[in-house]
């Protein structure tokens, strides 16, 4: 089954942090995916630039109401994802208790596709 395991972390924390930091945080991302890469598991896994950069996007009467920046307004935003084939939710956690992110941020781990009982209702 699928997983996206979506990054949450302070963003505004990113530019405070030295170079050598910067580059650390960005090597353990590297070796955290060639980890999912060799196990196998990785369908998936990029960046989000940042939540000043989103706009959301809400129908209203019919008419598309756009709004600069993320829906919520919340101390950590999502900053980017890594989807994974794993048999089950307890891998998934498992997995996702590895990612550099759990140190200092939080891991939503949610599986992928509608749910079985739904399917039939969607189509």
């Amino acid at each position: 089954m699928e997983y996206m395991l979506m990054l949450y972390f302070n963003e505004q924390g990113w530019p405070t942090l030295t170079k050598a930091e910067q580059e650390a945080g960005m090597a353990a991302h590297d070796a955290y995916k060639d980890s999912l890469e060799q196990a196998g598991i990785l369908r998936g896994a990029n960046a989000l630039q940042p939540s000043s950069r989103a706009a959301t996007l809400r129908l209203a009467d019919g008419k598309a109401r756009v709004v600069d920046g993320p829906f919520a307004e919340a101390k950590e935003q999502i900053g980017g994802y890594y989807i994974i084939d794993v048999a089950d939710r307890d891998a998934a956690l498992g997995w996702a208790a590895r990612c550099p992110t759990a140190a200092y941020g939080a891991i939503e781990v949610r599986p992928l596709g509608f749910p079985s009982q739904n399917c039939s209702e969607r189509k």
